[in-house]
Protein backbone atom coordinates (compact mmCIF):
# COMPACT_ATOMS: atom_id res chain seq x y z
CA UNK A 1 0.00 0.00 0.00
CA UNK A 2 1.20 3.53 -0.96
CA UNK A 3 1.48 6.16 1.77
CA UNK A 4 -0.81 8.14 0.20
CA UNK A 5 -3.07 10.50 2.66
CA UNK A 6 -7.05 9.62 2.91
CA UNK A 7 -8.39 6.11 2.09
CA UNK A 8 -6.96 4.23 -0.92
CA UNK A 9 -8.24 1.16 -3.03
CA UNK A 10 -6.81 -1.48 -0.67
CA UNK A 11 -8.93 0.40 1.64
CA UNK A 12 -11.79 0.24 -0.02
CA UNK A 13 -11.66 -3.84 -0.46
CA UNK A 14 -11.48 -3.37 3.74
CA UNK A 15 -14.00 -1.99 3.87
CA UNK A 16 -16.25 -3.98 2.15
CA UNK A 17 -14.72 -7.09 4.18
CA UNK A 18 -15.75 -5.38 7.30
CA UNK A 19 -19.04 -4.84 6.22
CA UNK A 20 -19.35 -8.25 4.74
CA UNK A 21 -18.07 -9.28 8.20
CA UNK A 22 -20.86 -7.15 9.71
CA UNK A 23 -23.64 -8.28 7.49
CA UNK A 24 -22.91 -12.21 8.27
CA UNK A 25 -22.75 -11.70 12.09
CA UNK A 26 -25.39 -8.87 12.99
CA UNK A 27 -27.38 -7.88 9.70
CA UNK A 28 -30.34 -10.47 10.03
CA UNK A 29 -30.69 -8.68 13.32
CA UNK A 30 -30.22 -5.28 13.14
CA UNK A 31 -30.17 -4.04 9.34
CA UNK A 32 -27.74 -1.81 7.36
CA UNK A 33 -25.96 -0.35 11.06
CA UNK A 34 -24.39 -3.76 11.15
CA UNK A 35 -23.02 -2.92 7.45
CA UNK A 36 -21.89 0.30 8.43
CA UNK A 37 -20.18 -0.65 11.49
CA UNK A 38 -18.52 -3.42 10.18
CA UNK A 39 -16.78 -0.83 7.24
CA UNK A 40 -15.85 1.20 10.04
CA UNK A 41 -14.05 -1.44 12.05
CA UNK A 42 -12.46 -2.82 8.37
CA UNK A 43 -11.07 0.82 8.03
CA UNK A 44 -9.87 1.79 10.94
CA UNK A 45 -6.14 0.29 10.98
CA UNK A 46 -5.62 1.68 8.05
CA UNK A 47 -6.01 4.92 9.63
CA UNK A 48 -2.77 4.99 11.03
CA UNK A 49 -1.69 5.94 7.49
CA UNK A 50 -2.75 9.78 9.09
CA UNK A 51 -0.48 10.18 11.65
CA UNK A 52 2.71 11.00 10.14
CA UNK A 53 6.02 10.42 12.18
CA UNK A 54 8.38 12.86 10.71
CA UNK A 55 10.16 10.56 8.78
CA UNK A 56 9.83 8.70 5.39
CA UNK A 57 11.68 5.64 6.32
CA UNK A 58 9.42 5.69 9.46
CA UNK A 59 5.77 6.60 8.00
CA UNK A 60 6.54 3.37 5.76
CA UNK A 61 7.78 0.60 8.24
CA UNK A 62 5.78 1.98 10.87
CA UNK A 63 2.44 1.32 8.80
CA UNK A 64 0.93 -1.86 9.53
CA UNK A 65 2.52 -2.50 13.02
CA UNK A 66 0.71 -1.28 16.17
CA UNK A 67 -2.88 -0.81 14.28
CA UNK A 68 -2.76 -4.08 12.62
CA UNK A 69 -1.41 -5.89 15.93
CA UNK A 70 -3.72 -8.66 17.39
CA UNK A 71 -2.45 -7.79 20.71
CA UNK A 72 -3.84 -3.89 20.60
CA UNK A 73 -6.43 -4.91 17.89
CA UNK A 74 -7.87 -7.77 20.79
CA UNK A 75 -7.56 -4.96 23.63
CA UNK A 76 -9.24 -2.22 21.66
CA UNK A 77 -12.01 -5.20 20.54
CA UNK A 78 -14.22 -4.10 24.05
CA UNK A 79 -13.41 -0.58 23.99
CA UNK A 80 -15.67 -0.13 20.41
CA UNK A 81 -18.15 -2.23 21.79
CA UNK A 82 -18.73 -0.19 24.31
CA UNK A 83 -18.44 3.32 21.75
CA UNK A 84 -20.98 0.99 19.68
CA UNK A 85 -23.26 0.14 22.66
CA UNK A 86 -23.30 3.91 24.14
CA UNK A 87 -24.70 5.42 20.67
CA UNK A 88 -27.04 2.32 20.23
CA UNK A 89 -27.69 1.03 23.66
CA UNK A 90 -30.86 -0.48 22.64
CA UNK A 91 -28.65 -3.13 20.85
CA UNK A 92 -26.76 -3.69 24.53
CA UNK A 93 -29.22 -7.53 23.88
CA UNK A 94 -26.53 -8.35 21.03
CA UNK A 95 -23.47 -7.33 23.04
CA UNK A 96 -21.97 -11.17 22.27
CA UNK A 97 -22.55 -10.45 18.69
CA UNK A 98 -21.15 -7.19 18.59
CA UNK A 99 -17.76 -8.63 20.34
CA UNK A 100 -17.17 -10.80 17.47
CA UNK A 101 -18.25 -8.13 14.75
CA UNK A 102 -15.78 -5.94 15.60
CA UNK A 103 -12.98 -8.64 16.37
CA UNK A 104 -13.48 -10.56 13.11
CA UNK A 105 -13.34 -7.05 11.37
CA UNK A 106 -10.22 -6.46 12.57
CA UNK A 107 -9.19 -9.84 12.29
CA UNK A 108 -9.66 -10.29 9.02
CA UNK A 109 -7.87 -6.98 8.03
CA UNK A 110 -4.90 -7.82 9.39
CA UNK A 111 -4.79 -11.30 8.25
CA UNK A 112 -5.69 -10.23 4.57
CA UNK A 113 -2.91 -7.90 4.67
CA UNK A 114 -0.74 -10.35 5.66
CA UNK A 115 -1.38 -12.43 2.57
CA UNK A 116 -0.01 -9.75 0.73
CA UNK A 117 4.42 -9.33 0.62
CA UNK A 118 3.96 -5.13 2.22
CA UNK A 119 4.60 -6.81 5.45
CA UNK A 120 2.43 -6.71 8.38
CA UNK A 121 3.67 -6.59 12.00
CA UNK A 122 0.94 -9.12 13.58
CA UNK A 123 2.90 -9.68 16.43
CA UNK A 124 3.96 -6.41 17.29
CA UNK A 125 5.23 -4.96 20.14
CA UNK A 126 7.58 -8.52 19.47
CA UNK A 127 10.28 -7.83 17.53
CA UNK A 128 9.25 -10.21 14.86
CA UNK A 129 9.44 -9.68 11.48
CA UNK A 130 6.59 -8.44 9.43
CA UNK A 131 4.39 -11.10 7.78
CA UNK A 132 4.46 -11.12 4.02
CA UNK A 133 2.20 -14.22 2.67
CA UNK A 134 3.06 -12.89 -0.16
CA UNK A 135 -0.33 -14.66 -2.16
CA UNK A 136 -2.34 -12.14 -3.45
CA UNK A 137 -1.43 -8.25 -4.49
CA UNK A 138 -2.44 -5.51 -2.88
CA UNK A 139 -5.15 -4.49 -5.22
CA UNK A 140 -7.04 -7.53 -6.58
CA UNK A 141 -10.63 -6.97 -8.34
CA UNK A 142 -11.30 -10.59 -8.21
CA UNK A 143 -11.16 -11.06 -4.74
CA UNK A 144 -12.79 -7.32 -4.46
CA UNK A 145 -15.24 -7.21 -6.85
CA UNK A 146 -17.49 -10.23 -4.85
CA UNK A 147 -17.62 -8.34 -2.01
CA UNK A 148 -18.39 -5.08 -3.21
CA UNK A 149 -21.40 -7.01 -4.91
CA UNK A 150 -22.21 -8.73 -2.06
CA UNK A 151 -22.20 -5.67 0.35
CA UNK A 152 -23.84 -3.55 -2.00
CA UNK A 153 -26.58 -6.35 -2.16
CA UNK A 154 -27.80 -6.23 1.58
CA UNK A 155 -27.62 -2.85 1.33
CA UNK A 156 -29.38 -1.45 -0.96
CA UNK A 157 -32.14 -4.54 -1.29
CA UNK A 158 -34.74 -4.92 0.82
CA UNK A 159 -34.77 -6.48 4.45
CA UNK A 160 -38.18 -8.08 3.96
CA UNK A 161 -36.72 -10.94 2.67
CA UNK A 162 -33.10 -12.27 2.99
CA UNK A 163 -31.97 -12.13 -0.19
CA UNK A 164 -29.20 -9.63 0.24
CA UNK A 165 -28.01 -11.25 3.48
CA UNK A 166 -28.07 -14.52 1.59
CA UNK A 167 -25.85 -12.71 -1.51
CA UNK A 168 -23.44 -11.19 1.08
CA UNK A 169 -22.35 -14.88 2.85
CA UNK A 170 -22.26 -16.26 -1.22
CA UNK A 171 -20.01 -13.36 -1.93
CA UNK A 172 -17.96 -14.01 1.34
CA UNK A 173 -17.73 -17.54 0.50
CA UNK A 174 -16.79 -17.44 -2.99
CA UNK A 175 -14.17 -14.73 -1.73
CA UNK A 176 -12.50 -16.59 0.55
CA UNK A 177 -12.00 -19.33 -1.66
CA UNK A 178 -10.47 -17.22 -3.90
CA UNK A 179 -7.73 -16.84 -0.89
CA UNK A 180 -7.52 -20.71 -1.10
CA UNK A 181 -7.10 -20.53 -4.64
CA UNK A 182 -4.16 -18.06 -4.25
CA UNK A 183 -2.07 -20.02 -1.86
CA UNK A 184 -2.26 -23.10 -3.67
CA UNK A 185 -1.18 -21.59 -6.50
CA UNK A 186 1.50 -19.64 -4.63
CA UNK A 187 2.79 -23.14 -3.69
CA UNK A 188 2.71 -24.21 -6.81
CA UNK A 189 4.81 -21.28 -8.51
CA UNK A 190 7.21 -21.86 -5.17
CA UNK A 191 7.91 -24.94 -6.72
CA UNK A 192 8.48 -24.46 -10.12
CA UNK A 193 11.00 -21.93 -9.03
CA UNK A 194 13.10 -24.05 -6.95
CA UNK A 195 13.25 -26.35 -9.99
CA UNK A 196 13.89 -23.33 -12.48
CA UNK A 197 16.71 -21.90 -10.20
CA UNK A 198 18.60 -26.04 -9.57
CA UNK A 199 18.43 -26.16 -13.71
CA UNK A 200 19.95 -22.86 -13.80
CA UNK A 201 22.89 -23.66 -10.98
CA UNK A 202 21.81 -20.21 -9.35
CA UNK A 203 22.27 -20.42 -5.85
CA UNK A 204 20.21 -18.31 -3.49
CA UNK A 205 19.87 -17.55 -0.03
CA UNK A 206 16.05 -15.85 -0.08
CA UNK A 207 13.25 -16.42 -2.68
CA UNK A 208 9.98 -14.76 -2.90
CA UNK A 209 7.48 -14.90 -5.43
CA UNK A 210 5.11 -12.18 -5.65
CA UNK A 211 1.45 -12.09 -7.65
CA UNK A 212 1.84 -9.87 -10.26
CA UNK A 213 -0.88 -6.64 -10.44
CA UNK A 214 -4.73 -6.98 -10.11
CA UNK A 215 -4.27 -11.05 -10.92
CA UNK A 216 -2.49 -14.31 -9.85
CA UNK A 217 -1.97 -15.95 -13.25
CA UNK A 218 1.33 -14.16 -13.27
CA UNK A 219 4.16 -14.38 -10.90
CA UNK A 220 6.77 -12.41 -10.28
CA UNK A 221 10.02 -13.77 -8.79
CA UNK A 222 12.57 -12.56 -6.83
CA UNK A 223 16.12 -14.50 -5.98
CA UNK A 224 18.38 -12.97 -3.38
CA UNK A 225 22.29 -14.35 -2.90
CA UNK A 226 25.39 -12.68 -1.29
CA UNK A 227 25.78 -10.29 -4.00
CA UNK A 228 23.14 -10.68 -6.57
CA UNK A 229 19.56 -10.51 -7.03
CA UNK A 230 17.33 -11.96 -9.56
CA UNK A 231 14.01 -11.72 -11.44
CA UNK A 232 12.11 -13.27 -13.19
CA UNK A 233 8.47 -14.29 -14.36
CA UNK A 234 6.22 -17.32 -14.26
CA UNK A 235 2.58 -17.30 -15.67
CA UNK A 236 0.24 -20.61 -14.57
CA UNK A 237 -0.35 -20.88 -18.85
CA UNK A 238 2.83 -21.26 -19.84
CA UNK A 239 3.52 -24.11 -21.53
CA UNK A 240 7.09 -25.43 -19.69
CA UNK A 241 8.00 -25.31 -16.36
CA UNK A 242 11.12 -23.29 -17.35
CA UNK A 243 11.89 -19.66 -15.68
CA UNK A 244 14.38 -17.14 -17.49
CA UNK A 245 16.14 -15.04 -14.58
CA UNK A 246 17.88 -11.33 -15.34
CA UNK A 247 20.61 -11.09 -12.73
CA UNK A 248 21.49 -7.81 -10.77
CA UNK A 249 24.07 -6.59 -8.41
CA UNK A 250 22.65 -6.07 -4.96
CA UNK A 251 25.33 -3.20 -4.22
CA UNK A 252 25.10 -3.89 -0.48
CA UNK A 253 28.61 -3.19 0.12
CA UNK A 254 27.86 0.60 -0.54
CA UNK A 255 26.02 0.41 2.89
CA UNK A 256 29.10 -0.75 4.61
CA UNK A 257 29.93 2.62 6.14
CA UNK A 258 26.85 3.52 6.98
CA UNK A 259 25.37 0.39 8.35
CA UNK A 260 24.42 1.57 11.80
CA UNK A 261 22.79 4.56 10.56
CA UNK A 262 18.70 4.20 11.68
CA UNK A 263 16.70 3.85 8.66
CA UNK A 264 19.51 1.69 6.90
CA UNK A 265 18.97 -0.84 9.96
CA UNK A 266 15.54 -0.09 9.50
CA UNK A 267 14.67 -0.68 6.04
CA UNK A 268 17.21 -4.29 6.39
CA UNK A 269 14.91 -5.77 8.83
CA UNK A 270 11.37 -4.20 6.96
CA UNK A 271 12.29 -5.97 3.61
CA UNK A 272 13.76 -9.03 5.35
CA UNK A 273 16.99 -8.80 3.44
CA UNK A 274 14.59 -8.34 -0.20
CA UNK A 275 16.95 -4.69 -0.83
CA UNK A 276 19.24 -3.14 -3.01
CA UNK A 277 22.00 0.11 -2.88
CA UNK A 278 22.74 1.85 -5.42
CA UNK A 279 24.45 5.14 -5.96
CA UNK A 280 22.51 8.02 -7.60
CA UNK A 281 24.76 11.00 -8.87
CA UNK A 282 25.70 11.51 -5.08
CA UNK A 283 23.29 9.58 -3.38
CA UNK A 284 23.00 6.64 -1.80
CA UNK A 285 19.54 5.08 -2.45
CA UNK A 286 18.03 1.79 -0.87
CA UNK A 287 15.43 0.04 -3.09
CA UNK A 288 13.00 -2.47 -1.85
CA UNK A 289 12.52 -4.66 -4.36
CA UNK A 290 9.62 -6.69 -3.28
CA UNK A 291 7.35 -4.41 -4.86
CA UNK A 292 7.80 -3.28 -8.46
CA UNK A 293 9.87 -4.63 -11.23
CA UNK A 294 13.54 -3.93 -12.32
CA UNK A 295 14.10 -0.07 -12.86
CA UNK A 296 9.88 0.57 -11.85
CA UNK A 297 10.04 0.30 -8.21
CA UNK A 298 7.44 1.49 -5.73
CA UNK A 299 9.72 2.51 -2.79
CA UNK A 300 12.86 3.82 -2.40
CA UNK A 301 14.76 6.23 -0.26
CA UNK A 302 18.13 8.02 -0.20
CA UNK A 303 19.93 6.97 3.27
CA UNK A 304 23.47 8.17 2.60
CA UNK A 305 25.70 10.63 0.72
CA UNK A 306 28.59 10.15 -1.17
CA UNK A 307 31.30 13.44 -0.85
CA UNK A 308 34.64 13.70 -1.15
CA UNK A 309 34.97 9.86 -1.48
CA UNK A 310 33.22 9.35 1.72
CA UNK A 311 29.73 8.07 2.00
CA UNK A 312 27.95 9.68 5.08
CA UNK A 313 24.19 8.92 6.76
CA UNK A 314 21.51 11.54 5.79
CA UNK A 315 18.13 12.13 6.75
CA UNK A 316 16.24 9.97 5.17
CA UNK A 317 14.20 11.05 1.72
CA UNK A 318 11.53 9.04 -0.59
CA UNK A 319 13.41 8.91 -3.97
CA UNK A 320 9.46 9.81 -5.95
CA UNK A 321 9.13 6.42 -8.44
CA UNK A 322 8.70 6.86 -12.38
CA UNK A 323 6.28 4.65 -13.38
CA UNK A 324 5.50 3.98 -16.30
CA UNK A 325 1.50 2.55 -17.21
CA UNK A 326 2.83 0.90 -20.39
CA UNK A 327 4.25 -1.76 -18.32
CA UNK A 328 0.94 -2.99 -17.03
CA UNK A 329 0.27 -3.96 -20.75
CA UNK A 330 3.50 -5.65 -20.97
CA UNK A 331 2.51 -7.48 -18.39
CA UNK A 332 -0.80 -8.52 -19.63
CA UNK A 333 1.21 -10.14 -22.49
CA UNK A 334 3.40 -12.19 -20.61
CA UNK A 335 0.44 -13.28 -18.79
CA UNK A 336 -0.50 -15.05 -22.36
CA UNK A 337 2.66 -15.46 -24.30
CA UNK A 338 5.73 -16.23 -22.57
CA UNK A 339 9.23 -14.80 -24.60
CA UNK A 340 11.26 -17.27 -26.85
CA UNK A 341 14.37 -17.56 -24.89
CA UNK A 342 17.53 -17.74 -26.60
CA UNK A 343 19.46 -21.28 -27.28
Amino acid sequence: MSQIKGVTLDSVTQIALGAAVGEATLGRRIGKPALVWGGICGLLPDLDVLVPLGDVVKNFTYHRSASHSLFVLTLLTPVMVALILKRHPHWAGYRLRWYLLVFLSFITHILLDGLTVYGTQILWPLDTPPVMWSTIFIIDPAYSVPLIFGVSAAFFMSRTKNTGHVITLACLMLSSLYLVWTIGIKTHVDNVTKEALDRNNISYNRIVTVPSPFNTFLWRILVMDDTMYYEGYYSIFDKDRSIAFSGYPNNKALLKPIENHWPVERLQWFTQSFYSARRMADQIVITDLRMGTENAYVFRFQVGAARDGKITPVKSRRITPDLDLRLLGQLWQRIWSKPAQPD
